[in-house]
């Protein structure tokens, strides 16, 4: 009785110490996080909910690539390092608005996703850009809207590495669109001809547009 109850002593200890670890880690994220840009207050990390399909998503660098795919004149595949090392790098703020009723500002820094498109060069009759997560969760968006618009996928929240809970390594940023089009981890981008693709959540109903200014609900 005595050995348990010294075992159970010990193990409490631990817990303690690991939730101070914790805590202090949290402590010193919180000190370096940015939450004000160019005189715009920005939102907390720790408002960003976690509403995934499958739950929070803990990504092995050492295993993980990121593919461009589909119609494409060249494939090509990187690592999160090459997609840091290889791509211009830009931040800007942007609104993140979720359909179940929450809305924040980030700063977010990221590679522009036309960068990383055209350096495999899509094919005439590319229309769609398809994001793969590795959860298994799809989205889709048009070609054109990249071309119109600077979207960028970012590797960084308010100065600070994408927590796997939000995306880790790389989660779009879809400026102009509900927050069920920002695909989190992704792992391959495939451009397509198939206009009636439906993603993970369109496909039970979210509109494929995904347009803030409409409902989420529709065609």
């Amino acid at each position: 009785m005595k050995i348990r109850g010294k075992t159970r002593d010990w193990a409490i200890f631990l817990a303690i110490l690991g939730m101070a670890v914790l805590n202090r880690c949290s402590s010193s994220e919180e000190a370096r996080e940015i939450r004000e840009y160019q005189g715009q207050q920005l939102s907390s990390i720790n408002d960003l909910q976690e509403n995934s399909i499958k739950g929070a998503q803990n990504v092995v660098l050492e295993t993980y690539s990121l593919s461009v795919t589909g119609l494409v004149g060249q494939p090509l595949s990187y690592t999160y390092g090459e997609v840091l090392n290889q791509f211009n790098q830009v931040k800007k703020v942007a609104d993140l608005h979720c359909v179940e009723g929450w809305s924040a500002t980030f700063l977010f820094e990221g590679i522009p996703l036309l960068d990383l498109l055209e350096i495999s060069s899509p094919l005439p009759e590319a229309r769609i850009v398809i994001f793969h997560s590795v959860d298994g969760f799809t989205t889709s968006l048009p070609l054109d809207y990249f071309q119109n618009n600077d979207i960028i996928m970012a590797f960084q929240i308010n100065g600070l590495a994408i927590r796997p809970q939000n995306g880790f390594p790389f989660q779009l940023v879809a400026e102009g669109k509900w927050g069920y089009k920002w695909a989190k981890w992704i792992s391959e981008i495939e451009l397509s001809d198939d206009m009636d693709y439906r993603g993970f959540w369109e496909s039970r109903g979210y509109s494929n547009t995904g347009n803030l200014e409409e409902s989420f609900f529709g065609p």
